[in-house]
């Protein structure tokens, strides 16, 4: 088999932010954290079990380390299959597949980075973060289409989304006041409402015993500033459904309107997110959607705090 990836065309895959969606900065600083922990683990394979030869010999690996990763990216970035990484890096199609294997769970335990050196991984530390910068925080549900699971297969009602009448998988988003990534929830069937999903992340209880923090949302989430002391704010209700007073027209359309205008940072956020191919649709197994969706949320996010370092710095 040909090899076509040689340190020229790994040089131009790493310059080009078009086809892994980062720019050669953050994709140096992710071979310098994850190589190791890959290292580790893959040492740690080694070692678990009876060995007739010693660790390290026999035949080694033809795609290395940074090539792995690289492959790990273009899939997440462009959905590209296993099949075409597998002829491009000129290898076996089970080297890719066990090289996204590895490489992307450690991707989603990264966390989305708001500046060197801090990550946030949980939610709780999202409103801790919050409440110390004293920022607001947007929250809003995005779906992911994913297979129809088969038939006979329990729960299988459970995929259908309301809103959309397809099978997919939801997850919650929270941004900052200026749409960078904060957190991406672990995805859920489709079939759970927005307001349900949230109060099973515990925001009610975060929200209620933690900092004063505002958060804004659409009008999914009603019922939920009542349950928080107002730190959840959704769109205000329509009192008169019929024949509505001129003032209070035009006072709610302006209510509306003003707070759409700043809950709008989190429609970016997540156009910024669906910009990944592997979650504008994803046709692989749902079981990996949780991994796929945090870790392409770790990378995001970690080019949005270098980019606005950048920006400072010049």
């Amino acid at each position: 088999m040909i090899r076509v990836v040689g340190n020229r065309a790994r040089a131009a895959i790493i310059r080009s932010q078009r086809i892994t969606g980062l720019t050669p900065d953050v994709i140096a600083e992710l071979i310098a954290e994850i190589g190791p922990m890959w290292h580790e683990r893959h040492q740690a394979v080694l070692t678990s079990r009876p060995r007739r030869r010693a660790v390290g010999a026999g035949a080694k690996y033809k795609l290395v380390f940074v090539d792995r990763l690289l492959a790990t990216l273009v899939h997440l970035r462009h959905g590209a299959t296993h099949d075409v990484l597998a002829c491009w890096f000129g290898v076996d199609r089970s080297t890719i597949t066990r090289a996204i294997g590895e490489v992307r769970p450690l991707l989603a335990i990264r966390g989305c980075t708001v500046a060197p050196g801090i990550r946030l991984r949980t939610l709780a530390e999202v409103v801790d973060h919050l409440g110390a910068s004293g920022q607001t925080g947007i929250i809003d549900g995005t779906e992911v289409r994913v297979r129809r699971p088969a038939a006979g297969r329990r729960d299988r009602e459970k995929f259908i989304s309301g809103k959309n009448k397809q099978n997919a998988v939801k997850s919650m988003v929270v941004t900052d006041a200026i749409g960078r990534l904060l957190f991406y929830s672990p995805a859920e069937p489709a079939s759970c409402a927005d307001i349900t999903h949230a109060r099973k992340l515990g925001l009610v209880k975060l929200l209620a015993d933690g900092p004063a923090v505002e958060i804004l949302a659409d009008a999914g989430y009603q019922g939920l500033g009542a349950q928080t002391g107002g730190r959840v704010v959704t769109p205000p209700h329509r009192k008169f459904k019929k024949n509505p007073p001129q003032w209070y027209e035009e006072m709610y359309e302006r209510q509306r309107k003003a707070h759409s205008s700043r809950r709008i940072r989190v429609e970016h956020g997540i156009d910024h997110l669906k910009n990944w191919r592997s979650l504008a649709r994803h046709h692989g197994r749902r079981e990996y959607m949780s991994d796929i969706v945090q870790a392409v949320a770790g990378l995001l996010s970690h080019q949005q705090t270098a980019t606005m370092a950048r920006d400072t710095r010049t």
